[in-house]
């Protein structure tokens, strides 16, 4: 039976969640939720623990822990809260995302799938572009770069003045990733222009160093190696040293210096600064193991030596295919062709 108010204890716990949240402390804020959800479940109250173990999920996603939240979301899948779809579809991106993380990506863009059709004529702007936003990602990853810019312009349409401005800029950092994708590089920079002028390091710096390292790495993958991308490059891991960041987090600064290194011409420093990623493979994503091994490659490549080129070109194009990525698979081997 559900109660019509909340306990002290349970009162305690949720506060303590929200403030580990707050400090970024993502791992305690995780354990904290359990403990509210717990509570609220051996109170008999429904709500509290279904909204509790949605927010353990979101805390989990952002500790990087994508196995966890993946569990978690999909329990809540199994258990929706009756009528409201908007509920029903956060719970979707959730799984999309870290199915996502964990390189499923055909299941990621499954469940943004219908993260997005739940959101079909409801006149929730945010989560509609948040689903929209987990699909376009997906689909990109996977090489569907098609689908990807379709679901892009559709999500352009949807962004209105009633958006928070973080997310309006999320969403065009999202559309800016997959015109750089399609090599639409002018467009790429366009949106990206768009996004960074919407975010600001005072209001959130998490979210800051997060587009300066998503926008380096994509600007990096079109051969642009400018000014600009050294400050993307730079602010993300300064603001990554202020906030700390997942294991995940460095290794992409790590890559993102690394082939910044490589446009540059100097492969000894970038196979210097990709090396030091491995130690930790197990903690990073197919798609992130692939991108750093294919760029090994080439800087071994560049270097003249072939045999450890080709060993790291095949180990690029084996973490794509696990990765759901035979495109980038197909451009991994293409390369060791090149080299006979």
């Amino acid at each position: 039976m559900q109660q019509s108010s909340v306990s002290p204890s349970y009162a305690a716990a949720e506060l303590q969640a929200r403030e580990h949240r707050s400090s970024h402390d993502f791992r305690e804020a995780a354990n904290a939720a359990q403990v509210a959800a717990d509570i609220a479940s051996a109170e008999g109250d429904s709500s509290s623990w279904w909204h509790m173990t949605l927010f353990r999920a979101e805390s989990l996603l952002a500790a990087g822990d994508f196995e966890a939240c993946a569990e978690v979301a999909a329990a809540l899948v199994a258990q929706p809260r009756d009528g409201n779809l908007q509920l029903q579809a956060q719970v979707h991106i959730l799984l999309a995302q870290s199915r996502q993380g964990l390189g499923l990506l055909e299941q990621a863009a499954d469940e943004a799938k219908v993260a997005a059709d739940l959101m079909n004529g409801e006149d929730d702007v945010e989560i509609a572009v948040k689903a929209r936003q987990a699909l376009i990602a997906a689909l990109a990853d996977s090489g569907r770069l098609d689908e990807a810019w379709s679901e892009s312009l559709i999500m352009a349409d949807v962004i209105s003045g009633e958006v928070d401005d973080q997310l309006v800029g999320k969403a065009y950092w999202v559309i800016g990733n997959v015109a750089f994708l399609c090599s639409k590089v002018a467009e790429g920079l366009h949106y990206h222009e768009l996004a960074a002028a919407t975010f600001s390091p005072a209001r959130n710096l998490t979210v800051w160093a997060k587009f300066n390292k998503a926008s380096a790495a994509m600007r990096l993958a079109a051969d642009v190696a400018d000014a600009d991308t050294l400050r993307c490059i730079e602010r993300a891991e300064l603001a990554t040293d202020v906030i700390g960041g997942t294991d995940e987090d460095h290794i992409l600064l790590k890559l993102n210096r690394g082939h910044w290194n490589f446009l540059a011409g100097d492969q000894k420093s970038a196979v210097d600064t990709l090396d030091d990623i491995f130690p930790v493979p197990e903690k990073t994503s197919p798609q992130i193991l692939g991108e750093a091994y294919l760029l090994l490659g080439r800087s071994h490549a560049a270097l003249g030596h072939r045999a450890e080129a080709r060993k790291y070109l095949l180990e690029a194009a084996d973490h794509f295919e696990k990765a759901g990525a035979p495109q980038r698979a197909e451009q991994a081997l293409e390369l060791i062709a090149d080299m006979a």
